[in-house]
C-alpha cells in the first residue's frame, strides 16, 4: 500500500498540469461543503425563530352569547353594541376553511412583530395581558405612514339624509383617532398608560361617495347590504356601508382573511358625526370598527381573564365597559383601559391605541399580510 501511495504521488509531482486540476477539484469541494454547512446553519436559524413563536393562546369562536350586559360596570348604562364577534362565529361556521386562515394570519403577524421589535419592547403579541403594566415599544417596521383610501355607500330611503358634510367629518375623525395619543385626556392616576398611547401611522383618505336610495327599513348583520351593493376594489380600498342596521346594532366589521365580496366596515347611519345616535354618535363606531378590520379584537377578549385580545400592553379584563367610568375600573386584578377605542363606552369618553395595537394592525401590511396590496 505505502509502495503504490509512493508511486502515485510520484506520478502527480512528474505531472504538474494533473496536480493543478486536482487542486482546483478539492477546492471546489471544499467550497461546497461549506455552502452546505451555512445553509444547514440558517436552516436551524429558522427553525428556531419559528420556535419562538407562541400561539398557544390563539382562538377564533367567542363565547359572546353571555349575558355581558349583567356583567358590565354600567350594567344600567346604554352600551355600544357592535356585532363583529357574532359575524364571525356565522362565517367560521359557514365555511371551514377560515379559521385555519386566520390562524396563518394570527401567525404571519406575531412573526413579522417578533421580527421587527427591539430587545425591552415589540413583543409578539400573545400572552395573557394579565400583568399590571407592559410597555410594548413601537416597532420600525419599515412601511411608513400608510394610506387608506375609503369608498363610502350611503343606503337609506333617502341617502341624502347622511350629507356630505358628515362623511368629510366621519373620515376626519378616523384621522384623528389614528394619528393623536391623547395623554392629555387621560384621567389623573392612569399614568401608566402614558407610555401605552400611540400614533398609528395610518391615514385615511376619502375616495368616493356612492348614493343608493333603498326602501329597506332594516339590514341585518348577515352582509345583505353588502350583497346589493357589492364592495369596490376592496383589495385596494377600505369600503363602508352606511345604513339602517337594526336592533340596536350601531356596526360590525370583518376581519382580515374573510371572503372579498363581503370585505369591509357597516355603520349605523346615525352613528355618524351629528347623528341622532347620542352618546354615540361622534364617529367612534368607525373608529372601533375599523379596529376590528385591521385585526384588532375588542379590548376584553370576549371572554374571560384567560382569553386575551392578542395585545400585550392592553390589561386584561373579563367585560367590556360602557357609559364613562371612572378610574381606576378594576376587573381580573388590573385596572381596565376604559378609554381604548375597542371597549363599548361612550364615544366622548374613549381615545386611544397602544403601541400593541398599532404595531398589530400595520402588521397585516407587510409582504405577505392579508392585506398588502392596499400599500398604494
Amino acid at each position: 500500500m505505502i509502495r503504490s501511495l509512493k508511486k502515485n504521488y510520484k506520478f502527480l509531482n512528474t505531472n504538474p498540469k494533473l496536480t493543478t486540476i486536482m487542486k482546483k477539484l478539492f477546492l471546489s469541494l471544499a467550497s461546497l461543503a461549506l455552502l452546505i454547512t451555512a445553509c444547514n446553519s440558517d436552516d436551524s436559524k429558522e427553525i428556531t425563530q419559528e420556535q419562538q413563536i407562541d400561539m398557544s393562546d390563539f382562538y377564533v369562536y367567542t363565547d359572546f352569547s353571555d349575558d355581558l350586559s349583567s356583567k358590565s360596570t354600567n350594567s344600567k348604562e346604554s352600551y355600544k353594541t357592535c356585532y363583529t364577534m357574532d359575524v364571525l362565529n356565522r362565517q367560521l361556521s359557514e365555511n371551514p376553511g377560515l379559521e385555519k386562515k386566520m390562524f396563518d394570519i394570527e401567525y404571519h403577524t406575531r412573526k413579522f412583530i417578533t421580527a421587527k421589535g427591539k430587545p425591552g419592547g415589540g413583543s409578539g403579541g400573545g400572552g395573557t395581558g394579565g400583568e399590571a403594566d407592559i410597555d410594548v415599544l413601537p416597532i420600525n417596521d419599515g412601511l411608513g405612514t400608510i394610506n387608506i383610501p375609503v369608498y363610502v355607500h350611503i343606503v337609506l330611503p333617502n341617502a341624502n339624509d347622511v350629507t356630505n358634510s358628515q362623511v368629510t367629518s366621519q373620515i376626519n375623525v378616523l384621522n384623528d383617532d389614528f394619528s393623536s395619543t391623547n395623554t392629555n385626556l387621560l384621567p389623573s392616576g392612569a399614568t401608566n398608560f402614558i407610555n401605552d398611547a400611540t400614533v398609528t401611522g395610518i391615514s385615511f383618505s376619502l375616495a368616493g361617495t356612492f348614493r343608493y336610495n333603498n326602501s329597506t327599513s332594516s339590514w341585518g348583520t348577515n352582509n345583505a347590504v353588502k350583497s346589493a351593493y357589492p364592495p369596490i376594489t376592496p383589495q385596494t380600498h377600505l369600503n363602508i356601508w352606511v345604513c339602517n342596521i337594526g336592533g340596536g346594532i350601531l356596526g360590525y366589521a370583518q376581519f382580515p382573511g374573510g371572503n372579498s365580496a363581503t370585505d369591509g366596515v357597516v355603520l349605523l347611519y346615525s352613528s355618524l358625526p351629528g347623528g341622532s345616535a347620542a352618546p354615540y354618535n361622534l364617529g367612534r363606531t368607525a373608529t372601533h370598527e375599523v379596529g376590528h378590520y385591521l385585526n384588532l379584537r375588542h379590548i376584553w377578549g370576549d371572554g374571560r381573564c384567560r382569553q386575551d385580545d392578542f395585545v400585550l400592553d392592553t390589561p386584561s379584563s373579563d367585560r367590556y365597559n360602557a357609559g364613562c367610568p371612572s378610574f381606576p375600573t378594576i376587573h381580573c386584578n388590573t385596572a381596565d383601559m376604559t378609554m381604548n377605542y375597542m371597549d363599548y363606552t361612550y364615544d366622548n369618553c374613549m381615545y386611544m391605541f397602544t403601541d400593541g395595537q398599532r404595531n398589530r394592525m400595520r402588521a397585516i401590511f407587510a409582504t405577505g399580510g392579508p392585506r398588502e396590496t392596499m400599500i398604494q
